[in-house]
């Protein structure tokens, strides 16, 4: 079974047997027999192992970061201590391990193909997310601004990217036809009244003349009547 394991594998089995992970323990979180494990941890098959060279968007956990919670794991530490040791909010840390496995039973590779599998879908949109939609709804509901619910969830959760969203998208969401991750009606709940987001930057031009020329504009002359014409609609108008 060695034979068909990935560099990838492999080298995530070294790693984990440099940080003291056992090798049977390293055989669960690969899903690989103890068998499987050893012979690759003597490198009999590294050299014609496939690459696989996927790695994580910026901001999420890498493989080393996983390998780190389930050293973690395996000592007995708790959530906290593991995402302090990381720089990560306890959240990310604990929606990781529900998600592949629970403390008792997770695995770091499991993650890791779990995460590549979804970065490879198309995208779901950013309010998608249930907890950051709860949030920005709450604070919606509260007449807080787009702008200000965008700043004020980095300064809450500075280590977690999902609960973090710019307020365009925020506004997109609310205003763009088909976008449902927010209650339509919370456009309501805007300062501005507005049910309809305007482009920054763009001149409202809805109901106007573009040849229109306002009467404190008017020249001089016209005010004199000075000039046959100037007066002539006037008469006509009073008299009918």
């Amino acid at each position: 079974m060695a034979v068909h394991m990935t560099r990838e594998q492999k080298q995530t089995a070294c790693r984990l047997d440099a940080k003291g992970l056992s090798h049977k323990e390293i055989a669960r979180d690969l899903n690989y027999s103890l068998h499987a494990i050893e012979v690759a941890l003597l490198g009999d098959y590294r050299r014609n192992a496939p690459a696989d060279e996927w790695t994580p968007a910026p901001g999420r956990l890498s493989a080393d970061e996983r390998e780190e919670i389930l050293i973690g794991l395996s000592r007995g530490e708790s959530m906290s201590a593991i995402a302090r040791g990381l720089g990560r909010a306890p959240s990310t840390v604990t929606r990781e391990v529900a998600a592949n496995g629970g403390p008792r039973h997770y695995g770091a590779w499991k993650g890791r193909c779990r995460a590549r599998a979804s970065s490879l879908r198309p995208k779901a949109a950013k309010l998608d997310h249930p907890a950051l939609a709860r949030q920005v709804t709450t604070w919606l509901e509260e007449l807080w601004s787009p702008q200000e619910i965008a700043e004020r969830l980095r300064l809450e959760f500075p280590d977690d990217p999902m609960m973090q969203v710019s307020h365009e998208t925020i506004y997109q969401s609310l205003f763009v036809q088909g976008r449902g991750e927010l209650r339509r009606e919370l456009a309501r709940c805007l300062r501005s009244g507005r049910t309809a987001r305007r482009h920054q930057g763009r001149v409202e031009t809805r109901g106007k003349n573009p040849d229109m020329v306002m009467i404190s504009d008017r020249p001089a002359e016209i005010e004199d009547r000075a000039v046959p014409g100037h007066w002539e609609s006037q008469c006509c108008c009073q008299a009918a």
